[in-house]
């Protein structure tokens, strides 16, 4: 069976770890890797991240890893990269920059059949797919796809369930996220007031679009939620605090069996947590939503607050895996392959 050729724009933090899940498995080769980075830094970031699980080794222009043989070339914008030249099916950009429709079209344009984003895309493109949610309306006809957030991922996952289950009328959501790569370690004069300030020493609130494209995705919930973004000094390990008033009275026991009933019914997305876990307990967890059972709070009996714990590089990482797959696996049936 031919293996998927993948090429990754980027070699950040998600996409090494989609390095990392494709040197696991048969099914996925990475072929060619676009970084402005040092390839033998890079290689060695790999190694380190991994604790030396992935052992990867540069051979020439080549990071070799278990079953990856992946030639690494130099960065570029999107178009600029000839995946025409690798023979790459499909191209994953987790450069966090080049999130608007037109930069994806060039890497079509360059030769990939299908782009995936790591981040929430700029504008409008063929399909957000957040698994659990939507991923029944793929199509083979996508060619420029999303993966959403870590926090898109955990919160209209949890909002769908008590929709479904519930009913809801509003809800409110805050993430309380690790610190980014665009943070400086010490107060720099950046382009955001708050933004500028050290992610070392501070809790910093940032804006979020998530409640935007979850609206997109369900637009059920159009004008009933709103949310936040704080950054603070960790490097792993997010939580999201969601509130939400839910048109019926209910009762913890029942949120909680409702939760327990999602997790067996998405083994690999959603998991639920007895333990008095903190935010290192789900570091390389990549489940989308970690729920914490015994932080399930209701007052006054129709407004509920839960909490969801998740690693988001690692689990956006599982994510954009199972998206590759399923792409291929709709290609495969339309006959487009």
């Amino acid at each position: 069976m031919s293996r998927i050729r993948l090429g990754l724009k980027g070699f950040g933090e998600i996409p090494r770890h989609l390095f990392r899940m494709c040197a696991e498995d048969d099914r996925i080769e990475v072929v060619v890797i676009s970084d402005l980075g040092k390839p033998d830094i890079l290689g060695y970031l790999v190694s380190a991240e991994t604790k030396g699980r992935v052992k990867a080794r540069l051979d020439g222009n080549f990071l070799v890893a278990n079953n990856q043989k992946s030639r690494f070339i130099g960065g570029g914008d999107p178009g600029k990269i000839p995946w025409d030249m690798f023979d790459v099916d499909m191209v994953v950009d987790g450069t966090w920059k080049f999130r608007s429709k037109s930069d994806m079209e060039k890497h079509l344009e360059a030769g990939a059949n299908r782009v995936f984003l790591t981040s929430l895309p700029s504008d409008l493109i063929d399909r957000v797919v957040i698994w659990g949610v939507n991923e029944h309306t793929i199509k083979s006809a996508d060619r420029l796809v999303s993966a959403g957030s870590a926090t898109t991922n955990a919160a209209a996952l949890m909002l769908k369930i008590l929709s479904e289950s519930f009913g809801i009328d509003y809800s409110m959501i805050t993430t309380v996220h690790s610190y980014t790569a665009d943070q400086p370690l010490r107060d720099r004069a950046g382009n955001d007031f708050r933004k500028s300030r050290s992610a070392a020493e501070n809790i910093i609130p940032v804006e979020t679009i998530v409640p935007k494209w979850i609206e997109h995705i369900m637009p059920e919930l159009t004008g009933k939620i709103e949310g936040t973004a704080m950054n603070v000094p960790i490097p792993n390990g997010s939580l999201l605090d969601l509130t939400a008033g839910l048109k019926k009275k209910v009762t913890v026991d029942e949120i909680n069996k409702v939760m327990a009933m999602a997790a067996k019914e998405l083994p690999g997305i959603i998991q639920l947590v007895d333990d008095p876990i903190v935010s290192a307990d789900v570091i390389d967890n990549s489940h989308s939503l970690v729920f914490d059972k015994k932080a399930t709070m209701l007052s006054p009996g129709r407004m509920v607050k839960v909490l969801i714990w998740y690693h988001s590089a690692f689990a956006m990482a599982a994510r954009i895996k199972e998206l590759i797959l399923a792409y291929d696996k709709a290609d495969k049936k339309g006959g487009a392959k």
